[in-house]
Order: C-alpha cells, then sequence, then structure tokens
C-alpha cells in the first residue's frame, strides 16, 4: 500500500524581481526520507525550503501536508522579539511539561538557554532555533545549514540524533561528511529545476556529472543538426526550398529551442597568488601561556610554523582558536612566552564574522572603498593583485552579474557574501592566509575550487574549520584544542588527528561545563547517581509502559474477534505485527526503567 506523502509541492513557479526563480516545480517528501537539498550558492535552495514550510507563497502551485502532519523549519535569523531568554524562544512551541526537552538539547548542541536574546550572537541564536526544531520534534523537519556555528562535537551530536530520528528530514548543509552519513536521497536546483536521485549525497558528484555529459551530448547533436539545416536551407533552390516550409520551419524551431537552453553557471575566476617570498621560517613560539580570568587558552605551548605549512587549529567553540593564531601572529600578547614572527610576511585574513563587508553598501561600493586594496572613494577601478580591474568585470568572476553589483551586500545569501569577501582577499597579494571559517555557506563547488586554489598557494595558510571534510583536504598539520590549555600538535588533517589520538574528539572540559554525549556515556559506567536526561526519562517512563499496556490491551481485543482472520485478512495480519511490536516496546521500556531505578539506588 503506497504512503502518504509527508508534503507535496505541485507546479510551483515564483519570480523575484522579474527573473523565475523556479517554474512548473514539483517535488514529494515521503515518511522517512532523508533528503539533501543542494545546487550553486543563488540557486534557490533556502527560497524552495520556505516555500515547503510555507513561509514563501508562490505565484502559482500547490503546497499540500498531509492532515495531521507537523512541518518544522530552523530559522536562519530567527525573531525573538517578546522573549526574554533563548530558552523562552526555544520552548515556545512546547507545553509546559515538555519544556525540558530544551535542555536536554541545549546540552547537545552547546548554547545556554538563559542566555539574553538582546545580546545574543548570531551563532547562539541559530542554535537556539535548532534547539526549537529539535524539541518539538515535527514529522518533517527543514533544515537550512544546521551546523553553521557548530563545533565539530556539537556536529556530531546533532548527527547522532538525526540518525536515529524517525522523522523525515530535509537538509541543506556545506559539510560533505555530515550530507554523506545522513542523506539517502537528493533533490538537486539546477538552472530554476528540482531532479531528485535515490542515492545519497555520496553519490551526488557522480550522477550530477553524468546529467552533464548527457547534456552536452544532447547540445553538441542539436547543434550538428542545426548545422545541417541551415546549409540545407542556403543551398537549396528556390522551389525547393517554397515545396519545404515545413523543415524551414522545423529549422527555425531547432533555434529557438538552443537559444531557450539556459547555460550552466561557470565556477568562480578564484585564486590566491603570492605576493614576495616570506621567509622559511613564518613563526616561532616559545612557552605560550594565556588565560582570561579563571579559563586557561594555552599553557606552555611551542609551535614553528614552516613556509607552505597548512595549519589546522580544532577545537570547540570559545576554547580559544582565533585568540591562539592573535597571538602568533603578534596581535595579542600572551601572558607568558614569546612569537618571533619571520621575515617579509604579507598577511591576508578572511574574518568569519564578515566584519569586512558594509551590509549598506553596494558589493561595487564594498571594492571601490577598500584602502588595503588602493582604491576609494566613487572608482571604478579595483585593483586585482598589481593590475587595475573594472569592479563590475571582476565581479562577474565571480558570479555576480552588474544588477547584483549596485545592490546593498544585505540582499545577498551566505554563501554570496562568503564568495564576495573571498572576492577582496583575493584581489590582495599575500604570503600568510589566516582563514577563519571559510568554509560557512559555501556551496559544493566553490568548495571544491577553494580547497584546489589552497593546494596551488605558494604561501602558509592558518586555517580555523568544524569542516570535517575539507580539514582532511586542505590540513597537513592539525592542532587540537582541547580545552584547560591543552593544544596538542598532530600531524596530518582531521582525520590522521583521529586516528593518532585514538577516538572521537572529546573536550577536557572543566567540571561546571556541560559534559558531551561520549562523556556522558563514559560517566554512566563509572559516576553513580542520574544524569538530568536520565532523571528526566525515569520521571517519563510509567506513562510511556501504561501508555503500550493499554495499545496492547486494545490490539489483544481485537484480535480476539473470531472472524477477523477470515473476514479481513489484512487487517488480521497489521494487527499481529502491531502487537509483535508493542510487546517488544513494553520489554524495552520495562528493563529501561529497571536499569534506570537500580542507577539511582
Amino acid at each position: 500500500m503506497a504512503k502518504t506523502p509527508l508534503l507535496q509541492v505541485s507546479d510551483i513557479a515564483l519570480t523575484f524581481g522579474g527573473d523565475p526563480v523556479f517554474e512548473d516545480l514539483s517535488l514529494v517528501v515521503q515518511p522517512g526520507d532523508r533528503v539533501a537539498l543542494v545546487g550553486r550558492n543563488g540557486s534557490g535552495k533556502s527560497t524552495l525550503m520556505k516555500v515547503m514550510a510555507g513561509l514563501v507563497q508562490p505565484d502559482s502551485g500547490t503546497r499540500v501536508a498531509a492532515p495531521g502532519v507537523q512541518v518544522g523549519y530552523m530559522e536562519q535569523d530567527p525573531t525573538m522579539a517578546g522573549f526574554a531568554t533563548l530558552g523562552d524562544y526555544a520552548a515556545s512551541g512546547l507545553d509546559i511539561d515538555e519544556t525540558y526537552k530544551v535542555d536536554m538539547v541545549a546540552e547537545g548542541l552547546k548554547f545556554d538557554p538563559a542566555g539574553d536574546v538582546n545580546t545574543a550572537s548570531g551563532g547562539e541564536r541559530r542554535r537556539a532555533a535548532l534547539a526549537k526544531l529539535m524539541a518539538e520534534a515535527p514529522e518533517l523537519m527543514l533544515l537550512d545549514e544546521p551546523t553553521n556555528h557548530l563545533d565539530i562535537e556539537a556536529i556530531a551530536w546533532l548527527e547522532d540524533e538525526l540518525k536515529t530520528t524517525r522523522a523525515g528530514f530535509v537538509l541543506i548543509s556545506h559539510d560533505r561528511a555530515f550530507l554523506r552519513a545522513l542523506t539517502r536521497a537528493t533533490l538537486w536546483i539546477d538552472r530554476g529545476q528540482v531532479r531528485r536521485a535515490e542515492q545519497g549525497f555520496e553519490h551526488f558528484e557522480a550522477w550530477r556529472d553524468k546529467l552533464w555529459e548527457e547534456e552536452d551530448q544532447q547540445r553538441h547533436k542539436l547543434n550538428r543538426k542545426i548545422k545541417a539545416e541551415a546549409r540545407w536551407a542556403v543551398e537549396g533552390i528556390s522551389a525547393r526550398r517554397k515545396r519545404n516550409q515545413g523543415r524551414v520551419r522545423a529549422l527555425q524551431e531547432l533555434r529557438a529551442q538552443r537559444a531557450a537552453q539556459i547555460t550552466r553557471q561557470g565556477t568562480a575566476a578564484m585564486a590566491f597568488e603570492g605576493g614576495s617570498t616570506s621567509g622559511k621560517k613564518v613563526m616561532e613560539a616559545f612557552g605560550l601561556t594565556k588565560a582570561f580570568d579563571d579559563k586557561s587558552i594555552v599553557k606552555n605551548f611551542d609551535l614553528t610554523v614552516q613556509r607552505g605549512d597548512r595549519i589546522a587549529f580544532v577545537g570547540p567553540n570559545g576554547v580559544g582558536k582565533t585568540t591562539l593564531i592573535k597571538m602568533l601572529l603578534g596581535q595579542e600578547a600572551p601572558d607568558e612566552g614569546s612569537v618571533k614572527l619571520g621575515t617579509n610576511l604579507d598577511i591576508a585574513v578572511f574574518d568569519q564574522t564578515r566584519a569586512a563587508l558594509n551590509e549598506d553598501m553596494t558589493l561595487w561600493e564594498n571594492l571601490a572603498n577598500d584602502p588595503e586594496l588602493g582604491v576609494s572613494g566613487k572608482s571604478d577601478q579595483v585593483m586585482v593583485r598589481g593590475n587595475p580591474k573594472h569592479v563590475v568585470g571582476y565581479l562577474k568572476e565571480f558570479l555576480f552579474n552588474e544588477a547584483q553589483a549596485r545592490a546593498p551586500v544585505r540582499s545577498l545569501s551566505g554563501g554570496e557574501k562568503a564568495r564576495l569577501l573571498l572576492a577582496r582577499l583575493m584581489a590582495r597579494e599575500s604570503n600568510l592566509l589566516v582563514l577563519d571559517e571559510p568554509t560557512n555557506d559555501l556551496d559544493i563547488e566553490t568548495l571544491d575550487l577553494l580547497q584546489d586554489i589552497l593546494g596551488d598557494y605558494d604561501g602558509t595558510v592558518l586555517l580555523v574549520s568544524h569542516d570535517r571534510d575539507f580539514l582532511d583536504r586542505v590540513a597537513t598539520t592539525t592542532i587540537a584544542m582541547e580545552g584547560n590549555g591543552q593544544a596538542v600538535v598532530y600531524a596530518g588533517g582531521w582525520s590522521d588527528y583521529r586516528a593518532q589520538r585514538g577516538g572521537d574528539f572529546v573536550e577536557a572540559k572543566e567540571a561546571s561545563k556541560p559534559l558531551a554525549k561520549k562523556e556522558r556515556q563514559a560517566q554512566k559506567k563509572t559516576a553513580p547517581g542520574l544524569s538530568f536526561t536520565e532523571k528526566h526519562r525515569l520521571d517519563e517512563l510509567p506513562d510511556v509502559i501504561d501508555k503500550i499496556t493499554a495499545e496492547i490491551a486494545k490490539l489483544e481485543e481485537l484480535l480476539a474477534d473470531p472472524e477477523l482472520f477470515t473476514q479481513q485478512p489484512v487487517k488480521f495480519q497489521k494487527a499481529t505485527d502491531a502487537l509483535v511490536a508493542r510487546q517488544t516496546a513494553l520489554s524495552d521500556a520495562e528493563d529501561e526503567w529497571l536499569i534506570l531505578l537500580d542507577k539511582a539506588g
């Protein structure tokens, strides 16, 4: 028997600013679907997700959610007016007896529910929005870049939660490892059309390249046919042409078909160009020690960075990765120890906060008013590695059109802002790149290109990232900041670090901080008493057991009807299967209750 779709959108058309975003778009999300939604920055992924959530109304077409199905959407920039704390916002859709779920999710995502919404950072607000969605546990979750602003430990927690959920979800993410681990189907937005493959993201690139190859072959055949028909039209005599007007019309239709084909968007013309060569030894750190109040950043840390190294800094949010980099660059003084910088350094910095971009200025103005690039005022030129270029021409190299050049930066998507910041950075010559979360919001194709150009870059790279796949592709050395002042140097990228360390990343936290999931599991084996989560589970299990017992009684009453098997065999089989499942669930719940009761003493 066919499943009832959780959500269906049919024949959607949507236009922004005169240009169609979608035309005749249809898709279906089934129960239990785990779908990657992929596409280039600006292709309309977030817009489509808002249409699916019912937050954006299309110009035409329909959106239908199954009766009783709750569709949850994680807002990128949630409105928190009227809420005092992040926890108040996250719990706003829950019954009072369910608000404890926010504390459980907050523990995994590592944010403070008591945080003031007025002073919360963008990352904290987004984590609260994600916590709200996870705590509400809708039947269909729409997740738009949920891993942004999460550290690797929180990403791993979220990955574990989504692996075990029974809900369906559609996921936008730049994190390849996250997508590969979770998805079983792929929706690909390409030039206003949506294609679906019943394969997870792991197979996306091979599928995409195959479709592009077939498209190129069809275009080549069409061009050859047009060329042959055009030759006939030129060489045929007038009388013959008159007798074959249908063939002439067919040629016109072929040309119209070719004109209607939408050209694939190319890749940005990105390049980091090294300036003058730095000294062989870029920097040396001796005995660096730094603390803020009672929080230790590093203790007695030594490091030597050679020209051409790719150094990755990993660790939980707030552990001090940016502080350590500032000390290495001589921008912040250590409490103890010293740093010796090499000669002839030309430093370029990618700031994850996008602070270098003025949101109220246009893209043009952001490039043409940059003292570091040697331009100011109303110039229409930008100096690109010492050579003047027209601003619009340079922006086109980064896939921005002329209309966007005159639009304010605030109108851009997160990925487009990252691409604009890369355009500013790449206009400079440098021999030391500092990249603080460069992968946030970038599409897969741009990430591939960024990885390639970093591989060809002649200078040295200091990299902060929570993207495990990107770290593996780029880093030659990983510095793991594990809390309590521990900063350990490992050879290789993320996977090499894990292999050398002998397991998953676990932060050495102070006792007062929330425990990570794996720490909680370890603590269960050694520490007496119940955790916060276990206590709530113990409290709710009697009701769970009573509910399952009642369901079993109803099923047994139904199966007691002697005519059910002969008159409704399908219903009999479903009831039998359900009874077996509920009896197993009852046994599991009773075992769990006994284990927790014993642990509670």
